[in-house]
């Protein structure tokens, strides 16, 4: 971005976007946007030097693209900074047809649908083009946390021999004549790269899940930031990075974008303290049923639903104060075959942020004949042959997590659904653009 405040009286080139043309009968005017940062252009219509330039814009249209030669001057009467660029040349780059499919100053102005119809446009609103910035600098601040802990970045496989989680909620391909799957997660390919000696690995790629899903928080394509490490004593060491891996990206979120946030979607960035509180779910049940009279239906017994989320979250922060919750104690029956168990309890957590589930992560069966037993529990045998392999010659003790990317958008910054939040959303209903 350009401060042009350093840069008064200097000539600069620039191009963007013609938000706004106003024609008067003495000056014309452009409000050029470019990356959410705008400036006025001013033109004096009864400058000779002008007439040219005059003409380019009494044929312009909102929107059509511009690249403006000119200097930087000081204008208090300036509503944008008190800057604005006498130009010296104007060229149209590119010429925008007249009327536009949907309103981009106003994002509400059009049904969701047909903002995602129209999704080209509806980015150049100020609050969905921000959003991609500041997701931008979430998982870049994670990232590099993770590569200043050793973290190898990996890139697997999406389409794949198996499903990666149960026969159910995958896509189906066909692979020249056979069928492959798309991957529902890294997990299996995680747990490879640790038995091959890799001690620390992440990912960050898409995910596919064949859910009918029309819920605010579900997409069948989705950005997930996985990873996974070794020689670890508990999924009490997981959740401790997890711990200072959001920590990392909140906080440099809020350092770059906290101001924009706060104007822009309403939402004041708070950066947790650590540790974060923890409850086992059976005591998650009562507090729930003695302080909000909630009682978990029979068929979530051993697991959460959307309404449990939303009151934990109510009692994180009613108890300690804390945005954020870890739950544990889940039941068998309702976590991945591939959890190590003690005592028959999966060794493993939900995390839940604002009302709504972000992770599942655990410490992972490493030992060859117990995750068969646990594999062969669920159902689940020679399609998943290739990986339970990867540990009959030896796997040190691991575990991993993995978080939405789009997801963990929607609830920092307060939006209400995961169409605000993907690039492109996919859904059951949605395919294109």
């Amino acid at each position: 971005m350009i401060n042009y405040k350093e840069r008064i009286n200097e000539k600069i080139t620039i191009s963007g976007f013609a938000e706004k043309v106003r024609n008067l009968q003495w000056v014309q005017f452009i409000v050029l946007r470019n990356e959410g940062q705008r400036i006025q252009i001013t033109i004096e219509k009864s400058d000779e030097k002008n007439k040219e330039m005059v003409e380019i814009v009494n044929n312009l249209t909102n929107e059509s693209t511009i690249t403006v030669t000119g200097t930087i001057k000081e204008n208090e009467k300036v509503k944008m900074g008190g800057m604005e660029l006498i130009p010296d040349s104007i060229t149209v780059t590119s010429a925008s047809a007249p009327e536009l499919p949907i309103n981009i100053t106003n994002k509400d102005a059009a049904a969701i649908d047909t903002r995602m119809d129209n999704r080209f446009i509806d980015l150049r609103n100020d609050v969905n083009f921000h959003i991609f910035k500041i997701q931008t600098e979430f998982v870049r601040a994670m990232r590099e946390y993770l590569y200043k802990e050793d973290f190898t970045e990996i890139h697997t496989p999406k389409l794949i021999g198996a499903a990666s989680e149960s026969g159910s909620e995958v896509f189906v391909v066909d692979y020249f004549g056979d069928k492959a799957y798309l991957a529902q997660s890294p997990q299996f390919y995680k747990q490879m790269a640790i038995a091959a000696g890799y001690e620390r690995v992440f990912e960050v790629a898409p995910c596919f899940r064949a859910e009918n899903s029309n819920t605010n928080r579900h997409a069948t394509e989705f950005t997930s930031f996985d990873l996974e490490f070794a020689n670890i004593n508990s999924y009490e060491d997981v959740m401790a990075v997890e711990e200072e891996l959001l920590v990392a990206g909140l906080t440099a979120v809020k350092e770059k974008y906290g101001d924009l946030i706060k104007e822009l979607y309403g939402v004041e960035v708070v950066v947790p303290k650590t540790p974060f509180p923890r409850i086992d779910l059976q005591d998650l049940y009562k507090e729930l049923s003695e302080r909000y009279g909630y009682k978990v239906p029979d068929h979530d017994i051993g697991d959460m639903n959307a309404e449990a989320e939303k009151l934990t979250s109510k009692y994180a922060m009613d108890v300690y104060g804390h945005e954020f919750i870890f739950v544990t104690g889940f039941s068998k029956t309702k976590r991945a075959f591939y959890h190590m168990r003690k005592d028959d309890v999966p060794q493993g957590y939900d995390l839940i942020w604002k009302g709504t589930e972000i992770t599942t992560g655990a410490q992972r069966e490493h030992r060859y004949d117990v995750l068969e037993k646990q594999a062969n529990e669920k159902g689940l045998g020679e399609d998943i042959k290739f990986y339970k392999d990867f540990f009959k010659y030896g796997c040190p003790p691991h575990g991993g997590f993995a978080l939405g990317i789009d997801r963990m958008t929607m609830l920092l910054l307060g939006l209400p659904s995961l169409k605000e939040t993907m690039f492109l959303f996919r859904g059951p209903n949605r395919i294109t653009p």
